[in-house]
Formats: C-alpha cells, structure tokens, sequence
C-alpha cells in the first residue's frame, strides 16, 4: 500500500470535515468528481474517450463485471499465469467452473537461463484458437516479473481471444498505453502506484464491454440521474461508455476526491519520472545483491519500481523479515522472493541501508 501525500491526505481531511454539515453538498458533487477521475485516469493511459473509465472499489468487483460480460463455453480456455492475485484467480476459477471452460495456468518453466523470458514465451504458446480471454498483469505482484503486454495482445487478437490487463503493479509508476497496447480491459486498484486511499480503483473497458451487464443497477449510472426530481421517472437507459459498470455510491464523497487528487499528483510528477529515478535505485544494488547469491530478472524483463529478489537456498526469510523489521526497513516478503519497491521519496542512502541489511543476514 502506497502512502499517500500530503496533498491527498488534505483533501480526505477537508472532504471529511464537509460531510459535518451535507447540505453543503450539492447535485454537481455527485457528478463533476466522477467526471474529472475518469479524466485523469484516461489521461494517465493514454485512453482517447473517458467515457471509458468505470468507477470500482476493488480489483475483484472489476474482474467479477468483465467475467460477467465474458461469455465462455465448454470448449474455450481461460489464460493466466501461476500465482496471480488471489481476487483475479478466484473471479476466473468461478467463471469458468460455472460455463465448463478449462482454466489453463502457465507456470514459469525451470530453465538455466532468464526465468522472465521463459516464462513469457510459455504464455504465448498457450494462446490458441481455444482461447477465450487472457487475463495477465503487466508485472507479477510477487517479484516484478514484466509481461510482454504487447506480444501477448497482439497474439490473443490475433486467435480472437480478449486480453483483461491487471495494471495495478504497474499504472502509475511507468508510462502504459492502451492505445499502443488494445487491451480490452484494464483494471487498477487506486492505493498502489496510483497513490490513492484504499476502497477505490478504476477500470478501462474497451469496445467490446459496451453493451453489457453491470453487477448493480445504479440509480446514478443511468440517463437522466442528475435530475433528482425526476428519478422516479425510471429510465432503462445508461449513461454512455463504461459509466454503466460504476459501483454503487461511486460519489463517496471522501474516497473520490482523494483519488482525484492522487492521479492529479502523479500525473505531475509523471510515470516516467517514477520509472527512471527507482529504476537508478534499484539498478545500483542489483550487483551487489547478485554477489550475495541473489538471482534477478535481466533488466529487459523487470522494471525499477518493483524489484523481485529471490534468496539463495541457504537464506533464512523469517530471519531476514526480523533484522529488517529492527532495521525499520519496509519490503515485502513473497515465499523466497523478496520485493523492493522504491518510490521518489526513496534516495540512494535507504538503498544501502536495504542492501547493508541484507548483506548482513546472508553474508
């Protein structure tokens, strides 16, 4: 979880304050926050209509609303990769559990040489005229592993099948185009990269989920709803592009504002700026943490925000996890891997202290 900044820790705090009093808050407050996320959102992938941006609370209610509108038969197989986020897993083990498709999950094959480049040329070949969609992270949230996302597209439409993108490891924190890319949806969780509060995230749905079925039937979702006066007037009709799959009280008028400000923040800060300066941090230690044994991704297959380190055999990670605990050194531990994940209030001297820790434990 990304800490967020001292810019949308105010907003959350003056957002708070205003509900003391919501007769404040009027019928634009429910509306113009949504409209200027979608915005930014689109503007941070490079998505050409923001009509395109759904509002979510989560990764799982995303994934739910694109399995949903996923048909799959008996005959088609679902493509993942091995040990992806528990919510992306469990959404596509129950849609296909409940159509009959075969969930096929690619595990990185044992190989002598780059694990990363093995295991991309695995989920190509799996990527067949039975493919109904691929679901793939552009970095596995375990280690970083970087996924061809590119390759992968071009393959799945090439055979027909769709490509579902979980951009929450990534978005943010590099530059991602969805204009070069043609996913087919893509989904993000607000507190990671994207350095919102939790219980928010947005979701990127192409043409192929315009005319489908939301989870909730929203009031506000629908043609007409800024008309308070008139709701009762029922309408059947949504409101254009992927407004339809918004959750309900997609207003939160506390979590909304709070995720405006933070894609406003790292849109100024700009996701190649993020890329480059962590990228410098994590590139310096490689060598030293190699020399302890340590085996890492080639450069081509991982990226500088999220370095997986994965420990010699002899390592103790329950050791590892005490001493930098003491240390006040924050990583994430994933089995045997070890994931470092810089941002740019991160400098070269936390580096050393991460990298004099380590070296310490295993040396």
């Amino acid at each position: 979880m990304a800490p967020v900044s001292n810019r949308v820790a105010n907003v959350g705090r003056e957002a708070l304050e205003r509900l003391r009093n919501p007769s404040q808050l009027d019928i634009n407050d429910f509306f113009d926050p949504a409209m200027r996320v979608r915005q930014l959102f689109a503007e941070l992938i490079n998505a050409a209509d923001p009509n395109r941006v759904g509002i979510i609370p989560a990764v799982s209610y995303g994934m739910a609303t694109i399995a949903r509108n996923t048909k799959l038969t008996r005959k088609q197989q679902v493509v993942i990769v091995e040990e992806q986020f528990p919510s992306v897993v469990y959404t596509w083990r129950r849609a296909c559990a409940d159509s009959g498709a075969s969930l096929r999950v690619i595990a990185p094959p044992s190989t002598d040489g780059s694990r990363a480049a093995a295991w991309n040329d695995a989920l190509l070949e799996a990527i067949d005229r039975t493919t109904a969609v691929v679901v793939v992270p552009e970095l596995h949230w375990t280690d970083g592993v970087r996924f061809d996302l590119h390759a992968v597209s071009t393959r799945a439409h090439a055979v027909g099948a769709r490509l579902v993108v979980d951009g929450t490891q990534s978005i943010g924190a590099k530059p991602f185009d969805v204009e070069h890319l043609q996913p087919d949806a893509v989904i993000c969780a607000g507190y990671k990269w994207v350095t919102g509060p939790y219980g928010i995230g947005v979701a990127y749905f192409g043409d192929a989920y315009d005319d489908g079925v939301p989870l909730e039937e929203n009031w506000i979702t629908r043609h007409g709803s800024d008309d308070f006066a008139g709701l009762i007037n029922y309408c059947d009709t949504y409101q254009p592009g992927a407004i339809r799959y918004d959750v309900g009280e997609r207003s939160s008028f506390i979590l909304l504002p709070m995720l405006e400000a933070a894609l406003n923040q790292v849109l100024e800060w700009g996701p190649a700026t993020v890329a480059t300066h962590t990228a410098a941090l994590t590139n310096n230690a490689v060598p030293t943490l190699q020399a302890l044994g340590c085996r890492i991704e080639d450069n081509e297959w991982r990226a500088g925000h999220l370095l997986g380190v994965r420990l010699p055999p002899a390592a103790d990670p329950r050791r590892l996890a005490d001493e930098l605990a003491a240390r006040k050194i924050s990583v994430s531990l994933r089995g045997n891997a070890i994931r470092i994940a810089p941002y740019l209030y991160n400098d070269t001297n936390d580096m050393r202290a991460l990298v004099t820790a380590l070296t310490d434990v295993m040396r």
